[in-house]
């Protein structure tokens, strides 16, 4: 089988390798689709972000879906040739953090495609993989690219869960690649009366209206684009940050009205916040990272078509043009979602 490997900044690798049958508990995938996403990019680029970094070899990938080839001894309630979404997720179920509930906080997560821990944790672009069947959501009635989207909105639902009660709110969204995309499909899902976006790209605004966004902002050629929504202590409820950037977070942050959240999802560093109007607004930021439960979740939400992710699936490659795949995935002047099929 084949598998993509990152060894270095720009050296990715197609590798060949041996199948193995699946172990007792155990469910073999045969994957069709798989997503490429920002750490990927991070990890091809950069060989890494903040203080993460490539030591080996690793396998990338963690926005997945496949077919089921084979079952493990034991393994139940999954049927040969059945379409599943594969959670990336496998946190240890034994921890402090699993044992309370808050399995994205797990102490010992294996999670596809990071070099946080050493060894390295392998990531999921493979055309076989070997899975947890508590890993697998089946996804009837999906298309395989849809259902490898399930990652990404699971972590939009996790900030959405996070950022409470959004029936009536007026939401901002900095930032708009896929995670933002999502973060408006959500909100309004939620019940969000009236969003507004902004990034720097015309391309990313226009799918953001497309995904339902009352207004976009261009703030590299309109940089006091959001001035008007700070009069009278400011506007929006609830701020999705998406892009990692601080000059978009601390713009929204004025454009908070008080008592509003400001749900940070990008992540690009540490920042330099206005931390005073933070104060004087008595705004709430919250963390959100990675998901759980999410993950079944936003597969039934596709299922029965409450939301729909086919328009940011704008790219797909082939395996062995896996390079292409990822330069097509950085510009996004072009590529909302670039991804790989398998199969």
């Amino acid at each position: 089988m084949k598998s993509i490997v990152i060894h270095a900044p720009k050296d990715l690798r197609i590798h060949e390798a041996e199948i193995t049958p699946p172990a007792a508990g155990e469910v073999q995938i045969t994957m069709a689709a798989g997503g490429i996403c920002g750490s990927d990019l991070h990890y091809y680029h950069h060989g890494g972000f903040g203080t993460i970094k490539l030591r080996e070899p690793m396998v990338l990938g963690h926005e997945v879906a496949g077919h089921v080839t084979a079952l493990g001894a034991g393994v139940t309630g999954l049927d040969i040739g059945q379409l599943v979404a594969v959670s990336p997720s496998r946190p240890c179920q034994s921890c402090k953090f699993c044992l309370e509930g808050s399995q994205n906080q797990c102490l010992n997560m294996r999670f596809y495609g990071s070099a946080m821990p050493f060894p390295h944790i392998q990531g999921a672009f493979q055309q076989m993989l070997n899975v947890d069947p508590a890993q697998c959501a089946v996804a009837d009635g999906l298309t395989p690219a849809e259902a490898a989207m399930a990652e990404p909105l699971a972590v939009c639902l996790h900030a959405t869960r996070r950022a409470g009660g959004m029936i009536g709110k007026s939401v901002l969204v900095t930032g708009c690649g896929p995670i933002g995309i999502l973060s408006i499909l959500c909100a309004r899902r939620a019940g969000a009366d009236h969003i507004v976006a902004t990034d720097l790209s015309d391309f990313t605004l226009q799918m953001a209206q497309q995904a339902g966004a009352d207004e976009v902002i261009n703030t590299g050629t309109t940089p006091n684009g959001l001035d008007r929504f700070s009069a009278d202590k400011g506007t929006f409820d609830v701020l999705y940050e998406c892009s990692g950037a601080a000059p978009a977070l601390t713009a929204g942050i004025h454009a908070m009205r008080p008592g509003g959240t400001i749900m940070q999802l990008g992540l690009g560093g540490d920042m330099t916040l206005p931390m005073m109007a933070i104060t004087a607004k008595e705004l709430m930021l919250k963390g959100s990272f990675r998901f759980h439960e999410e993950f079944h979740t936003g597969v039934s939400l596709m299922q029965k078509g409450l939301i729909n992710v086919k328009p940011l699936i704008t790219h797909t490659v082939s395996v062995d043009d896996a390079v292409k795949g990822f330069e097509i995935a950085s510009d996004r002047s072009q590529a909302m979602k670039t991804q790989i099929a398998f199969t």
